[in-house]
């Protein structure tokens, strides 16, 4: 699966992409918001999640931004299955933070999978990271009221999160949504 938005371009990963994907991941401030990354994340790392992305009903996209002399990987998006529903997860390098790449991916994304005939799908963020539930806010989520600990690998441990929820409403966030409050928690934890 391809998907072009306003100025990204959603691709699968390839076992070429190893080493870039490695470079743009392996930060301390993105591995601990994430759930299944561990920390230190390895080149091995890069090399499994490419082989596994391949073999799932559900796309794991990279988050790719053209320019004149190619397109770099920036981050990565997908849909997973966790206990029978589908969840969002998203994740950008610290150089592409605050410019509303997150918001237009995951946008691009929830709406192709809208038009496949996707709904329900659900989301979590990590309670201290609350910048990262208005993104999903803006992309039409609505919060389940819920709060639980979720592991992360990248922590180690267990976290407080909360869950959000998008039904057969829609995917309010697009292109022309900013969103560069997503990451401003993880720019203050990176400090």
């Amino acid at each position: 699966m391809f998907i072009r938005s306003e100025r990204l371009f959603l691709r699968p990963a390839w076992t070429e992409d190893a080493a870039e994907l490695h470079t743009a991941i392996t930060h301390k401030a993105v591995i601990r918001n994430l759930t299944r990354a561990l920390w230190p994340y390895q080149l091995a790392d890069a090399q499994a999640f490419i082989g596994g992305s391949e073999q799932t009903s559900h796309p794991s996209l990279l988050i790719t931004q053209p320019g004149s002399t190619g397109s770099r990987i920036i981050g990565g998006v997908g849909l997973h299955d966790e206990d029978g529903q589908t969840q969002l997860g998203y994740w950008l390098t610290p150089s592409a933070w605050g410019r509303g790449y997150a918001t237009e991916a995951a946008s691009a994304l929830l709406r192709t999978a809208m038009a496949l005939g996707q709904s329900n799908i659900r989301a979590w963020h990590f309670s201290d990271n609350p910048a990262s539930g208005r993104v999903l806010c803006k992309l039409g989520f609505r919060p389940l009221g819920l709060s639980e600990d979720r592991y992360s690998a990248g922590r180690g441990s267990v976290a407080p999160s909360r869950g959000y929820v998008l039904s057969g409403e829609g995917v309010v966030g697009g292109d022309d949504d900013d969103g560069s409050a997503q990451f401003e928690d993880l720019q203050m934890h990176a400090a």
